[in-house]
């Protein structure tokens, strides 16, 4: 059974700087394609980075490029996105998400196409 268990989230001043996990069962992170989003209040749901199969990653949110870095640790099955510089901008929920390595990588993966996805972790960025 496929899981996915994001943890990490919480209340941050800005400038802070937290570090998501995501928890993966039921599949090995080197057959699958694993996606961070975020959902504003309000706002559509929106790709944040994401890693391939291969471990190629992508910083797909103009926002968090050059900030935000994902990247996962195959032993432990688990997926993180570090996020320093933590702006009121960027509070969310943060989803993980999975698709299997199928043709298609990120960031060309449509968000459709991840076929498991996590609960979500809040993140508030606030003072």
């Amino acid at each position: 059974q496929v899981q996915l268990v994001e943890s990490g989230g919480g209340l941050v001043q800005p400038g802070g700087s937290l570090r998501l996990s995501c928890v993966v069962s039921g599949f090995s992170l080197n057959r699958y394609n694993v996606g961070w989003f975020r959902q504003a209040p309000g706002k559509e749901r929106e790709a944040v980075s994401c890693i391939n199969y291969d471990g190629t990653t992508y910083v797909t949110l103009d926002s968090a490029r050059g900030r935000f870095t994902i990247s996962r640790d195959n032993a432990k099955n688990t997926v993180y996105l570090q996020m320093p510089s933590l702006a009121p901008e960027d509070t969310a929920v943060y989803y993980c998400a999975a698709t299997v390595a199928s043709g298609l990588v990120c960031p060309a993966i449509p968000q459709h196409e991840y076929d498991y996805w996590g609960q979500g972790t809040q993140v508030t960025v606030s003072s």
